[in-house]
């Protein structure tokens, strides 16, 4: 069974939680395993608290006020896309340096990293803004309602 939806949300806090608990019933209700629901929800957030916090100012000298969060739940596997209408990123794929644990800004993208199985951070051809993509193999609860066969 395929699942999947996309969201444009605001440029706002509160859509942060709004795209977590969405993720997070989809999940619990196909049945996916606590441990991974938690891993992407957490790994959402703050894909999303990236596009919030920098993804405002546009090529342009506008301002964006929207980013678009995609969700897929296909087969044995869980992609998500958070894509926004800033800037982007200076370098294409920029380096994911570790910020000290006790940091309080800049270890997003390296926990995305760690909490999926493959990650592609980038920016949108042509029209501008960042792309940070990423997805994890589902793993499945005993009698999963939805599960992929």
């Amino acid at each position: 069974m395929s699942i999947w939806w996309s969201l444009h949300l605001r440029r706002e806090a509160a859509s942060v939680p709004l795209a977590r608990r969405l993720l997070l019933g989809t999940m619990e209700t196909a049945g996916v395993d606590p441990d991974v629901c938690y891993d992407l929800s957490v790994a959402l957030s703050e894909a999303c608290a990236n596009a919030v916090e920098h993804g405002g100012d546009t090529g342009q000298g506008g301002t964006s006020e929207a980013y678009r969060v995609t969700a897929y739940l296909d087969g044995e596997k869980c992609r998500i896309e958070v894509a926004d209408s800033g800037p982007g990123f200076l370098r294409c794929a920029p380096a994911v340096r570790r910020a000290p644990s006790e940091a309080e800004h800049g270890r997003g993208l390296g926990l995305i990293q760690e909490l999926a199985d493959h990650v592609h951070i980038g920016n949108k051809p042509g029209r501008g803004g960042a792309v940070v993509s990423f997805d994890k193999i589902l793993k499945w609860k005993k009698d999963a309602p939805l599960m992929a066969v």
